[in-house]
């Protein structure tokens, strides 16, 4: 049932999951040298930064982590998010500690199949597309899907965190 675009040369992850759930989807390939800043990204590709959607893994005063999903063209408002996830404050983590605590290397960071879920927000934008575009989790690799089919996979919530 889902869809994988020629461009596309292997499975990740979040593929897989998505497979396994029949949610469907489309794989694109862009060439990773012209840079990964998802601007850089979103013109490589020819889409709007907007549908574009960067993962941000983050701690919470509790020490709990949260992955906050935004368009490539915004910022993560920190306070916005603390609010969201019922924290006292929120902080991005090291860029170190992404590998060990998600399985994936900055650039390569998708919202689905890290090595532990975590609770997930994604910016309410995300709801007024019928697709959007997030890594596919490898530096090279985005999905196409409906953020609404994500619901069933992620503990997710849709809030205005920029």
């Amino acid at each position: 049932m889902a869809k994988k675009n020629k461009s596309s040369k292997e499975k990740t992850n979040p593929m897989r999951i998505l497979d396994y759930s029949n949610i469907i989807y489309t794989a694109h390939s862009y060439d990773a040298s012209k840079g990964i800043s998802g601007k850089e990204v979103a013109r490589s590709m020819n889409i709007d930064e907007n549908i574009l959607f960067k993962t941000l893994v983050t701690e919470g005063k509790s020490k709990e982590h949260y992955v906050f999903v935004i368009p490539v063209s915004s910022e993560l408002n920190l306070k916005k998010a603390a609010i969201a996830a019922d924290e006292k404050s929120i902080s991005m983590i090291k860029q170190s500690d992404l590998l060990p605590l998600t399985g994936y290397v900055h650039g390569g960071c998708s919202p689905l199949g890290m090595k532990k879920s975590f609770k997930t927000f994604f910016h309410d934008s995300a709801l007024s597309y019928d697709t959007i575009y997030f890594n596919g989790g490898k530096i090279g690799t985005q999905i196409q899907c409906s953020a609404k089919d994500l619901i069933s996979l992620l503990d997710l919530e849709f809030k205005d965190i920029i």
